[in-house]
């Protein structure tokens, strides 16, 4: 039996500021909050909020057939959470549904898995463990920044435990074979190699509302029987693309969220299911290994990593970035990691493109690839001052990783000893009811017995006192021989 899998990509891009030479060393915040704030608004309104809308339709409309999955940077995730929580309200409501399938990615969406084995995986176990605490589920299959693969990728992937992969069916990687099998890591059979089909995914993302297209307008009756008409040994059609193609690519105009909701019902009727990665990798075999000797991406027709790395200023820029790599993730430092993060987006090398088609023409605050290289080096040039200011060249990482793990064993200890501190403090007070019970009830008698005492003392106050009250009533003569009486007895 045929199935789709149905996948989505949630990334932001950071905008930074214009920021220039004599900046350097004064002003160490290098972000335009009024547009990303404006970019983050505009893409959950018009995209994000409709289509997440109409997904949690779906998934009602039918259940445990519908299926698909996300994938979420954690640049974006931070512009969410500050900007549009409802975006990741509907996440989670999408995802109480059970039909959900949460990828990881590299934190930043950068470059760390070809620059940096360390910083790559740090990346990794950070964004798994920010989805564990938005949605309750560890991801199992990995997705690389802009759809990254290689076979020294695949092992790092493998390594970290995951079982599945995303990656480009790129012609140049497949040759004559087609990307609607299961593939595996050349390196690791354990890493199972889930393909996207390049032409069927564009067409919806690129080519949906394009007018001058020849089968424009595309119906969802149409798309299935594409789907349908692949080789019936086929067993797997892979559809990835970003979730802003819902809405922003393909405005809301073009009907694009009327054609994914009536999709459903005209795959079913042709027999034709709903799959997540992880039910794929448990399901499916592999076919062959993959041989990816050179990084393939899903960008641009060459489907490498020219869009990042096509020229000097580029690949001057991103070794420029590594080049403290291993210093920032050793120290930890809060506000240089999430610098170093921001940093690494792979749109800030995409603005430096020389590239004729990079972005569509859309080079934001910049007038030109070397504006952008230009504005981006300055940033750098203090982001790499801080670091060293910190953490001195002088001091090797090695020394410098041995200094930090010992502050930081240090400040365990502190935490363990604080920990039982605190345990011993609830279990005083656990305890000190009991104990005021205790004195309470070795107290109670003496209580007890005061009243005695007191009344005791009180009655020769009274006698004595009586016939002073006695004699002042002179005018009732049968009051006082009573009186006389008790004071004589």
């Amino acid at each position: 039996m045929k199935t789709v899998c149905l996948y989505f990509e949630i990334h932001q891009n950071i905008h930074l500021k214009r920021y220039r030479f004599f900046d350097i060393g004064t002003d160490h915040y290098y972000y335009d909050d009024y547009e990303n704030e404006r970019s983050i608004t505009e893409t959950a309104e018009n995209s994000y909020i409709p289509a997440l809308n109409a997904l949690i339709e779906m998934a009602h409309r039918y259940g445990d057939y519908f299926k698909c999955a996300f994938s979420l940077s954690g640049t974006a995730i931070e512009l969410l959470e500050q900007y549009s929580p409802e975006v990741l309200e509907l996440l989670d409501q999408l995802n109480q549904t059970g039909c959900v399938d949460f990828l990881a990615e590299p934190y930043s969406h950068g470059f760390s898995s070809i620059k940096s084995p360390e910083c790559f995986v740090d990346e990794v176990k950070r964004l798994s463990k920010k989805i564990k605490s938005l949605f309750g589920k560890e991801p199992k299959v990995f997705r690389n920044s802009c759809l990254m693969y290689s076979d020294e990728i695949g092992q790092l992937v493998a390594d970290m435990g995951f079982k599945g992969m995303l990656a480009e069916g790129a012609k140049h990687s497949l040759g004559w074979k087609s990307p609607h099998f299961i593939y595996h890591c050349n390196r690791n059979p354990k890493l199972k190699l889930l393909l996207r089909d390049p032409s069927l995914s564009e067409d919806i993302s690129y080519r949906f509302n394009d007018s001058s297209w020849s089968e424009y307008p595309l119906f969802a009756e149409t798309y299935a029987n594409w789907i349908a008409e692949t080789p019936a040994d086929e067993p797997v059609v892979n559809l990835f693309m970003e979730l802003c193609a819902l809405g922003m690519f393909q405005p809301l105009s073009s009907n694009i969220l009327e054609f994914f909701k009536a999709l459903p019902e005209q795959l079913k009727q042709r027999g034709i299911t709903f799959s997540t990665p992880s039910e794929i990798c448990d399901n499916i075999p592999s076919v062959a290994p993959l041989d990816v000797e050179y990084p393939t991406t899903w960008v641009d027709e060459e489907r490498d990593l020219s869009p990042w790395l096509g020229n000097v200023m580029q690949q001057e820029a991103l070794n420029k970035l590594y080049s403290v790599a291993d210093r920032v993730r050793i120290a930890r430092d809060k506000k240089l990691m999430q610098d170093w993060d921001y940093l690494q987006a792979s749109n800030n090398l995409r603005f430096i493109s020389t590239k004729a088609n990079s972005y569509g023409g859309y080079r934001g605050i910049y007038s030109s690839p070397y504006d952008a290289f230009t504005n981006y080096m300055n940033i750098l040039g203090d982001f790499i001052t801080r670091v060293n200011n910190l953490y001195p060249l002088e001091i090797e990482n090695d020394e410098l990783n041995s200094l930090l793990t010992t502050i930081k064993n240090q400040g365990d200890e502190l935490a363990m000893k604080d920990k039982e501190i605190e345990k011993l403090k609830n279990l005083l007070s656990r305890l000190s009811p009991d104990s005021e019970k205790e004195k309470t009830t070795e107290t109670a008698p003496a209580k007890k017995a005061a009243p005695k005492k007191a009344a005791s003392t009180k009655a020769p106050v009274v006698k004595k006192s009586a016939p002073a009250k006695a004699a002042a009533p002179k005018a009732t003569s049968t009051s006082k021989p009573k009186k006389a009486a008790a004071s004589k007895k």
